[in-house]
């Protein structure tokens, strides 16, 4: 992607290298993982993140880390996430103009371990997440070299800016008022519908993050695409149930398929009309949306 010189967000706020990153999970290892492949760049949606943790019956534990300085290539990760979320900042202010409404931005935190939040503690475990409590994208960069080497991703800054693209499509559906009709709509549904429910949530923050690339097409470099179309692929439900347990269950998705990431990915790209993104309408659903 084409990133160099230009403007960059002043909404970033980078708290790595900072002294007591907050509470993170104690344990980790697989356990960590498999909080991370259930909530995998989905946000959370106004849940408590922290409450996650104990779910699983892990404790959480102040962990305190020495300051240091972030080294030349921490730097410049950061300088390029700063730049998409500034292309973020311009495309959704222009597209929310164009429909009569005010685009409000959206803030970033750049951590390192753990992070307190207006959604509770959370552990770089969760994944990257909004949290529509202070409307917030949280992020620890080294889940992209997890998502690479663990879970067969291509990897590369593409795969970056998409993530970074679908949080902020959750902070649309939060200023649209998806979000709260779909937690409306959840409350008192059997666990299948509220799953359903979820995944057409997250299917469509996926369209919003097509498109952002749409309108972002002369930075895109060859396999910028592709890039965002792998990281997607491997973070689908039946990709992540198939490599924890050896089976897929569709009931209990609730971020969609590979296929169905993918697809509504590359329908945000590639017609760039959002309001082609009614991911409801598909599953029966009547959701505020564009």
């Amino acid at each position: 992607m084409k990133w160099t010189g230009r403007r960059q967000s002043s909404n970033v706020e980078d708290r790595r290298g900072m002294k007591g990153g907050g509470k993170v999970v104690a344990g980790g290892g697989i356990i960590g993982i498999i909080i991370l492949l259930i909530t995998m760049f989905g946000g959370e949606q106004g849940k408590q993140v922290g409450d996650m943790a104990k779910q699983f019956g892990i404790n959480s534990q102040e962990q305190q880390t020495e300051e240091r300085p972030l080294t030349a290539e921490e730097k410049k990760m950061g300088e390029f996430v700063a730049t998409v979320f500034a292309d973020n900042e311009d495309t959704w202010k222009k597209i929310f103009a164009e429909n009569g409404l005010k685009y409000e931005f959206p803030k970033m935190v750049l951590f390192t371990s753990g992070v307190e939040t207006g959604c509770g503690s959370a552990s770089s475990a969760m994944g990257p997440f909004y949290c529509p409590a202070d409307k917030k994208v949280y992020m620890d960069l080294a889940f992209f070299e997890e998502l690479r080497t663990r879970f067969g991703a291509k990897g590369g800054d593409f795969a970056i800016a998409y993530v970074i693209a679908h949080e902020v499509g959750h902070h649309i559906q939060t200023l649209l008022g998806t979000s709260s009709q779909v937690n409306q709509l959840q409350e008192g549904k059997s666990e299948a519908e509220s799953n359903r429910l979820s995944v057409c949530q997250e299917l469509q923050a996926d369209f919003y993050a097509g498109i952002w690339a749409h309108h972002n097409k002369q930075y895109l470099e060859e396999g910028d695409i592709e890039e965002a179309l792998s990281a997607a692929n491997a973070v689908g439900d039946d990709a992540i149930q198939k490599r924890t347990q050896g089976r897929v269950n569709q009931e209990s998705f609730t971020h969609g398929s590979s296929e169905q990431r993918k697809k509504w990915f590359r329908l945000g790209f590639s017609g760039g009309d959002v309001f082609d993104g009614n991911t409801y309408k598909i599953e029966g659903y009547r959701v505020k949306s564009f």
